[in-house]
């Protein structure tokens, strides 16, 4: 007879874990003193240990590479666990894990509904887990960065997470995979007129595309996934390029036309002032910039990553996942800009909107445009090989200036950069993409695509059934994956029926999984 054990997580040292753990200690992007210790949307540090398990460096050789260590966060702490209860795996993205988990309330809370263990798992190249044994080795030249793929990641989770089920007895265990989100990283010349915010919001889908993905390529591993605010149609030529700043662009109008406006007008004036030397300390002054400009672009993106960061995380209710913000803060930007008397100079307006993303606190000092506070600078290498994301901005619909994706800029930079040619069409080769609808309804099953359409990626992400099993939960009032967070007293009741169609489809797959389990047995 098959042995069970009893699980109980405590706060001592483990074979394959550290008993100490240490705070992240965050800066909000480009912010520079006087901001600190942000937290997530809810304080989880009570209830996981760390640990670490030794992962391979390379899953498709049988060369001998140097292992490293992988982190993961493993709990509910002094919650008895036994299998065959369930396992909620979170598949970690470009950043600190802690973070992560901290901004993912939703899992920590239904675990107790389930009896359900909980795994967050930290990518490799982020965070703790730096092959090589450090972050400056790990990022050498191309020939370390080489194995920071999607492939790899997944196939570290796979192998974690095999590795910790064998090792507890756990087999049994059904598995529900989860995807989070994170922002900020430094600039990357997807095409030179937003470079820049093309490689941060790109960091935004990477967990619930891994989500997906693993769920998949490894239909074993797990009995279901929840992908949140995941565009997976966000590549090749599968969705319009021009459909994130036109979201995020209607999410502006929808509070104020004429704060739209303000914007869309607001580009032309901050490149006129910045074509003098003295105009760009004038600009820098008018910022409160810790740095003088030596040109415009570096503030242009600066504005830019603040509104697309503010339709991501437009919610309903006061938040501070990348930033301390108010309840509904693109409404509290545009009254900032609206307030302004006729007459006013354009970029007072712009600044005092701006500063309700990037210092609603009033703590900030002066603004630091090369901050990177999550330690994202790996996605410039991913956004260089095989996370290429074609993105535009229309002319007439969108308030971002007009530009369109230029692969040839993109293939210039990544050249310079790392002496490496991006390969647009390999993620569609290696997963798929074409054809979503019948692939995934032949292929897939038990995912959940949750799509809020106020957040701008929803324009690649999955807004209809496929099958009965793979499901689209579309909200009309939703942000970036605002399903996810810790609930709040101040959730609308379409957020709590959300989370509650959610929960239902969980627990319907858990039921089947079971009563499959002891249809077997008694066989």
């Amino acid at each position: 007879m098959k042995r069970v054990f009893a699980f109980l997580i405590l706060l001592v040292a483990a074979p394959d874990s550290a008993a100490l753990r240490h705070r992240p200690r965050f800066l909000g992007r480009f912010a520079g003193s006087g901001l600190r210790n942000i937290a997530g949307d809810s304080n989880h540090a009570a209830q996981y240990q760390t640990r670490y398990f030794r992962q391979r460096l390379d899953h498709f050789s049988f060369a001998d590479e140097p292992s490293f260590n992988q982190r993961y966060l493993v709990g509910p702490v002094g919650r008895l666990w036994a299998p065959p209860a369930p396992i909620f795996f979170y598949c970690g993205n470009e950043g600190d894990i802690e973070w992560f988990s901290d901004n993912t309330g939703f899992v920590w809370e239904i675990a107790h509904r389930f009896s359900s263990l909980v795994i967050f798992a930290e990518h490799r190249y982020y965070g703790e887990s730096m092959p090589f044994g450090s972050k400056e080795k790990a990022y050498k030249d191309a020939k370390s960065l080489a194995y920071l793929t999607t492939e790899q990641a997944l196939a570290d989770f796979v192998t974690l997470l095999t590795d910790f089920k064998r090792n507890m007895s756990a087999e049994d265990s059904p598995v529900i995979l989860f995807g989070g989100s994170y922002g900020g990283s430094k600039i990357l010349a997807l095409q030179f007129a937003h470079a820049y915010i093309n490689n941060v919001i790109g960091l935004f889908f990477k967990a619930k595309l891994l989500t997906s993905l693993t769920r998949l390529k490894y239909p074993h591993i797990a009995i279901g996934a929840l992908a949140s605010s995941a565009p997976i149609l966000q590549f090749e030529d599968l969705v319009p390029p021009n459909s994130f700043y036109d979201i995020a662009s209607n999410d502006f109008k929808r509070e104020s036309l004429n704060c739209f406006n303000v914007i869309k007008k607001s580009w032309n004036v901050l490149e006129d002032r910045g074509k003098h030397r003295h105009g760009l300390i004038g600009l820098s002054r008018k910022f409160r910039l810790c740095k003088d400009l030596i040109d415009t672009e570096q503030l242009s993106n600066w504005l830019d990553s603040a509104y697309s960061y503010l339709a991501m995380v437009d919610y309903p209710y006061a938040s501070n996942f990348l930033m301390p913000l108010p309840a509904h803060p693109i409404k509290e930007v545009c009254k900032k800009v609206d307030g302004y008397p006729d007459g006013a100079d354009i970029l007072d307006r712009i600044f005092a909107g701006a500063s309700i993303y990037y210092n609603y606190t009033g703590t900030v000092d002066c603004f630091d445009l090369e901050d990177d506070p999550h330690g994202m600078s790996g996605w410039d290498w991913q956004a260089c090989t095989e996370m290429v994301m074609p993105l535009s901005s229309s002319k007439d619909s969108s308030m971002f200036p007009p530009s369109s994706f230029d692969f040839s800029a993109l293939a210039d930079f990544c050249i310079q950069k790392y002496d490496v040619r991006p390969r647009p069409r390999w993620v569609t080769t290696e997963f798929g993409g074409h054809d979503i609808s019948t692939v995934l309804k032949k292929f897939g099953s038990n995912i959940i695509f949750s799509n809020g359409l106020l957040d701008p990626w929803s324009g690649g992400g999955v807004l209809q059934n496929i099958s009965h099993s793979i499901i689209a939960l579309v909200t009309k009032l939703g942000a970036h994956h605002i399903d996810l967070r810790s609930s709040t007293k101040d959730d609308p009741r379409w957020l709590s029926d959300l989370r509650d169609a959610e929960l239902k489809l969980i627990k319907s797959w858990l039921n089947e999984y079971y009563l499959e389990k002891k249809s077997s047995y008694c066989i």
